[in-house]
């Protein structure tokens, strides 16, 4: 009987399964830890957190190094939602400018180049 070539779906949806709950286990771990350790302010806007509006405040690894977690919380700071997202936006746009720099092709094709002669034809 010829081996089948379709994917093993249950397998690879236990596989992440798995995975994401390691991640939240860990997140749990190291988020309490910083709970405990920093005040809950964000690092950024200096905001201020407590109660139902706790949740909203995260850890944010100043390497970027999501398993390297110091019992002294040295790697890590409390940022609010938005300071995270921003400051991993910032990361991910200063690497495409990095990219850019060096030389590396970026996006040349502009889909509207000739839309002024298309629209031209088309009233003509």
């Amino acid at each position: 009987m010829p081996k089948s070539t379709t994917p093993n779906h249950e397998r690879l949806d236990r596989v992440v399964a798995e995975a994401r709950r390691q991640r939240e286990v860990r997140e749990l771990g190291y988020r309490d830890r910083a709970l405990k350790l920093f005040p809950w302010l964000c690092g950024r806007c200096g905001r201020e957190f407590a109660g139902v509006r706790l949740r909203e405040l995260t850890v944010h690894h100043k390497d970027y190094n999501h398993d390297n977690n110091p019992p002294d919380g040295s790697n890590w700071e409390l940022l609010c939602l938005y300071c995270h997202d921003n400051e991993h936006a910032r990361v991910l746009d200063e690497a495409v400018r990095n990219r850019n720099v060096q030389g590396v092709a970026v996006a040349t094709h502009n889909p509207f180049a000739d839309l002024q002669a298309r629209l031209k034809k088309k009233s003509d």
